[in-house]
């Protein structure tokens, strides 16, 4: 059991930075309730995220636009008071952060329901929001690469960065938004040589999902960890460690493990 080496302290902002710089692998799941916000923690899980992605594997819709802040404020409660040791991140749902102030009155109610940092997609007027809230005191985690509220800009899920010109417009943005005061930060559906410079050209640990090895850290889904259909396209990136790992607990652990050890993602749950 994982419990027996388990990190007693809990995990904290600074504590992301100590990670990347000791090159020890960050774990992160999405999780939307108190029960598996448990099991999680026991599994020494690092990172719990309450994703926007809620909208897709809980609602039943098909993107995470029509989530509100009221939903998130709602499952982070519901996290939180079955987290003990991992840091627990609240998305900010579509609009929600379309002004620093907006963005600001959300992510307080989301500390205020027991996460320690929030999510926001994209960089340009968001690096605004970033410092804005930075100076607040309220960590903040980018996500770059395929952002899946621009969904309807994009044209659909498709992987992001590939090209000269797309390639630098991603670097810069990983550069700009941790000048903003970024703590974390996620890239979704890039290249695995793309994610790997970013990795190494910026100070904040960077969390892969869909973007290669080389990030210093991986993020999955909660259903698709968990192998259940979520009425949606199974990702390339995505694995089923409920198999390998024979039950709820032991799919998290496998995971966990896989992404320490560095097994996983391997080529096939990469894009290049």
């Amino acid at each position: 059991m994982y419990a027996a080496t388990a990190r007693e302290k809990p995990m904290t902002v600074p504590a992301l930075a100590d990670a990347k710089r000791d090159g020890r692998k960050l774990v992160m799941l999405t999780c939307y309730d108190a029960g598996f916000a448990r099991v999680m923690d026991a599994a020494g899980i690092d990172l719990v995220l309450v994703g926007d992605s809620l909208g897709m594997v809980v609602q039943g819709h098909g993107s995470t636009l029509p989530v509100t802040v009221d939903d998130i404020a709602y499952h982070t409660a519901c996290v939180a008071r079955g987290l003990s040791r991992a840091l627990l991140i609240a998305d900010l749902p579509f609009q929600s952060d379309a002004s620093a102030e907006i963005a600001l009155q959300a992510s307080t109610r989301f500390l205020r329901a027991g996460a320690a940092m929030v999510k926001l997609e994209g960089a340009g007027h968001k690096l605004d929001t970033i410092r804005h809230l930075v100076e607040r005191e309220i960590p903040v985690c980018a996500h770059l690469g395929l952002t899946p509220q621009s969904v309807l800009r994009l044209g659909g899920y498709k992987v992001q960065g590939r090209g000269e010109d797309a390639a630098e417009k991603l670097c810069a943005d990983a550069r700009a938004v941790e000048r903003a005061g970024a703590s974390l930060l996620v890239l979704e559906c890039v290249p695995s040589s793309l994610a790997a410079a970013v990795s190494e050209e910026v100070s904040i640990p960077t969390i892969g999902i869909g973007a290669g090895p080389s990030c210093d850290g991986q993020v999955l889904v909660l259903h698709d960890l968990l192998g259940v259909d979520s009425g949606h396209r199974r990702p390339k990136f995505v694995k089923d460690f409920l198999r390998e790992g024979g039950s709820l607990a032991g799919a998290m652990q496998a995971f966990a493990a896989a992404v320490r050890d560095g097994s996983f993602p391997a080529a096939e749950h990469s894009y290049e």
